[in-house]
């Protein structure tokens, strides 16, 4: 369900924006790294109306440490019909601990990349919001 704004952007509840999160794989998360913001893209999977993705050690693990604040944040744009969507959730991450991860090969998620990501972070919301807008005609050309 969606309400409108004067803007023509639809405001989407927070079960259509579950339900547009667990029709993607790919989003970015959004941390603090050395006191400054950095985003990462990761795959992920929806768990229980959580965010679940795999790292390595680096960047974003010692973010999380630190400081477990993020943002998470995943948009689509459909040629088609003109429209495009964006989700984005406020919340906490954690690492899942191993003993947690009944069987990790079970679990849905898998990294793109040949790296080896042995470790599961979930993201906690405290805020989910989404909207959903028609896409502006572009100018033609290049500008100037």
């Amino acid at each position: 369900m969606a309400s409108a704004t004067g803007e023509g952007i639809a405001v989407l509840d927070a079960q259509t924006c579950w339900q547009l999160l667990a029709g993607e794989e790919v989003g970015r998360l959004a941390v603090a790294v050395h006191q400054h913001p950095d985003i990462f893209p990761v795959n992920y999977a929806v768990d229980a109306e959580t965010i679940v993705f795999r790292t390595a050690e680096g960047s974003k693990l010692f973010a999380l440490f630190v400081d477990s604040a993020v943002a998470f944040e995943v948009d689509s744009y459909y040629a088609e019909s003109g429209t495009a969507w964006s989700v984005v959730i406020k919340g906490r991450a954690a690492e899942i601990p191993m003993q947690d991860l009944l069987d990790d090969v079970a679990f849905p998620l898998f990294s793109w990349t040949a790296t080896p990501k042995p470790r599961f972070v979930r993201v906690v919301p405290d805020e989910i919001t989404g909207r959903r807008f028609h896409v502006v005609q572009r100018r033609p050309g290049p500008i100037g």
